[in-house]
């Protein structure tokens, strides 16, 4: 499966683009955790005290929300699959 990161958490991470291998039967959560076992320090950038995803960042799996259009932490997720991760944004 592959990652991208953008604006401060690739900043982060240091890479704004990798690839980690997941069995078949990999969720999401398991995405995060290999994320998180590569770039340990994204893990407070990522996710609350509860180890929820923060409040405003956007995590993508393909083009669909898990969080708003599936089963969040639990959803599957294919080998082929491309996950993204946005930090709130702001401006105008």
């Amino acid at each position: 499966m592959h990652w991208k990161l953008f604006a401060t958490v690739a900043d982060a991470a240091g890479e704004r683009e990798l690839t980690l291998d997941l069995g078949d039967e990999a969720t999401v959560r398991d995405a995060l955790d290999a994320l998180f076992e590569r770039h340990p320090e994204l893990s407070d950038v990522v996710l609350d005290d509860e180890g929820d995803l923060r409040e405003h960042m956007t995590l993508l799996c393909g083009e669909t929300n898990p969080f708003l259009d599936g089963r969040g932490f639990d959803e599957p997720v294919g080998e082929d699959e491309t996950l993204a991760l946005f930090p709130p944004v702001s401006g105008g």
